[in-house]
């Protein structure tokens, strides 16, 4: 298996380099392939800060990536929570995914983040 970077998956969403859509939409969309927490995070940080995608079109467009029954995560459901989280609130998706760690792994997250310690403790 193979893992794929945040510029393949960048491609296939903006289809804005049309050589390297085709090639990333055949790899995504047909070839069993690894995608990292740490890929999806800079994904994420690219689509809002560079492209100034809104937190609505990234929950969708990567949620739709994630039910890919090719796309191997290491632990989707804390992938599916992270972008659900990303959609609801303005935290970070970074602090996202470490919410859904305490949430779906039961996980202690000790931060001196104000607002990720507060939505974790709300959530309880």
């Amino acid at each position: 298996m193979a893992i794929i970077d945040a510029n393949y998956i960048l491609r296939y969403l903006l289809k804005d380099i049309e050589e390297q859509y085709i090639i990333s939409s055949n790899i995504i969309e047909n070839t069993e392939v690894t995608l990292l927490n740490e890929v999806l995070a800079e994904v994420v940080y690219v689509l809002q800060k560079v492209y100034k995608v809104n937190r609505e079109l990234i929950y969708n467009a990567l949620g739709s990536i994630l039910n890919y029954q090719n796309i191997y995560c290491y632990n989707k459901d804390v992938l599916r929570l992270a972008i659900e989280k990303y959609k609801d609130t303005n935290l970070d998706f970074v602090d996202c995914i470490l919410f859904s760690y305490s949430k779906i792994e039961n996980e202690n997250i000790y931060t001196f983040d104000k607002k990720l310690k507060n939505t974790i403790d709300e959530d309880f």
